[in-house]
């Protein structure tokens, strides 16, 4: 088939590659020359595992790049990919989403065939019949439901596995009201259905946009729990994560989600959570369990620092933290643990020196007072204590460079550095 992708952002970049890679022609729509300059040159404009060789792969033949909107009548389905930033009572800012799908809106009032507008952005109920589908009808010559029909298809994808996610789902989500919608949206999947068999889910447009919302807010809910369950066990001196072994194998509870820490972050977490909180209180519904799941999560990064605090004095000390990252194989900060870590060393007066394999740049712009190095090595050599944030593998084989600290403080926030003699080892909740 042939794809439009409006949006060329962290999930647009990354299901147009996979689009193209499923054999469908696709058009990526976006408004930076320079995004649609990489993407036209077979260069990813993100730091995504296995995108760069998908979009070198498929750059100039089943994938190309323009800031032209009027591209999208050469296609069948369009994907709405745009961003909705959160303000700052939590609520999503569906202005981008708007004012894209008007752009659509326009370049589709011409087209004589029909044509499916799916929603890829993660928007409140409501926001794709109401928002989008009213942008696309209040221009002369679009028409719902004949001429210009309307779906929405939630994206389930973790940065740093977004490529396996979206070619290997467990599911596929499609909303939809119409019959021919939904038609041109099963032909869209057909081939992904085909290759990888997930279930596959039709719903209606507005339980669409809501299955987003509550499988990140039960995912959040789930780390949470176990990172509350897990700072309770600590206080009796009880290994949280053979219990987590245990209760992972009643198939009601599963393994997945169960290791305590640090706690989450990133884009879709926090955003989604809060914006499901603010909606329910727009409708006068008080969502205490989320708010305690969110209270819970702000208060991981505060224990970290308080273990440290009880073996180390950290003012004027040098204090090493290790992963910026909110997660690892992926250079997005945004929400990192990382950030009230850092925030709070230096409100101690530590003297904080930072490493990440990738997310040094990004980390940099926030705190440019932080001394950032290129090794873990580099951050410990001489460091009174070190906090480990994130669980990038290459940590798991640090060992003798922890003897080269002044004192060798270990708070691990991911239980992933061995402990041995000769440290000071304290586990976030174990």
């Amino acid at each position: 088939m042939d794809v439009s992708i409006v949006g060329s952002g962290y999930v647009g970049s990354t299901i147009a590659a996979c689009f193209a890679d499923l054999g469908h022609d696709v058009i990526n729509v976006d408004i930076d020359e320079s995004i649609v300059g990489a993407i036209n040159d077979g260069d990813a404009p993100i730091h995504e595992p296995g995108l760069d060789d998908l979009v070198a792969e498929h750059a100039g033949a089943g994938l190309r790049a323009t800031t032209d909107y009027e591209a999208i009548r050469e296609t069948d389905v369009t994907f709405l990919a745009l961003p909705t930033p959160s303000r700052d009572d939590g609520s999503i800012d569906r202005s981008i989403v708007e004012a894209g799908a008007g752009s659509v809106a326009d370049a589709l009032s011409t087209k004589e065939d029909r044509h499916t507008v799916v929603v890829k952005s993660t928007v409140i109920p409501g926001t794709t019949e109401d928002l989008v589908g009213t942008a696309l009808a209040a221009v002369e010559g679009n028409e719902l439901g004949e001429n210009v029909g309307i779906g929405m298809n939630p994206e389930f994808l973790r940065e740093g596995s977004a490529v396996d996610d979206f070619l290997d789902p467990d599911k596929v989500v499609l909303g939809w009201e119409t019959d021919w919608v939904g038609e041109a949206m099963h032909d869209v999947f057909a081939p992904l259905v085909e290759t990888a068999d997930p279930a596959v889910v039709d719903t209606g447009i507005r339980e669409a946009e809501f299955i987003k919302y509550a499988n990140n807010a039960f995912l959040a809910s789930k780390v949470s729990l176990v990172n509350e369950l897990g700072n309770v066990a600590k206080e009796f001196e009880v290994d949280s994560y053979e219990v987590a072994d245990a209760i992972g194998l009643d198939h009601r509870i599963s393994e997945h989600f169960l290791r305590s820490g640090v706690g989450w972050g990133g884009s879709c977490f926090p955003k989604d959570v809060d914006a499901l909180r603010a909606a329910a209180r727009d409708v006068d519904y008080e969502p205490g369990v989320l708010d305690a799941v969110v209270e819970v999560n702000d208060k991981q990064p505060r224990r970290l620092l308080g273990l440290l605090e009880e073996h180390v004095d950290v003012e004027g000390k040098q204090v090493a933290v290790l992963g910026l990252s909110f997660k690892p194989h992926t250079d997005d900060i945004r929400n990192s643990r990382a950030i009230p870590v850092i925030r709070g060393l230096e409100e101690r007066g530590a003297d904080v020196v930072a490493y990440d394999p990738v997310a040094t740049d990004e980390m940099e712009e926030r705190f440019p007072e932080v001394r950032y190095v290129d090794s873990a090595a580099t951050a410990l050599d001489g460091a009174d204590g070190v906090l480990v944030v994130t669980d990038w593998p290459e940590f798991a084989d640090l060992d003798e460079e922890f003897d080269a600290m002044a004192t060798p403080v270990v708070i691990d926030g991911r239980r992933i550095i061995e402990r041995r003699d000769g440290l000071v080892y304290e586990g976030l909740t174990w």
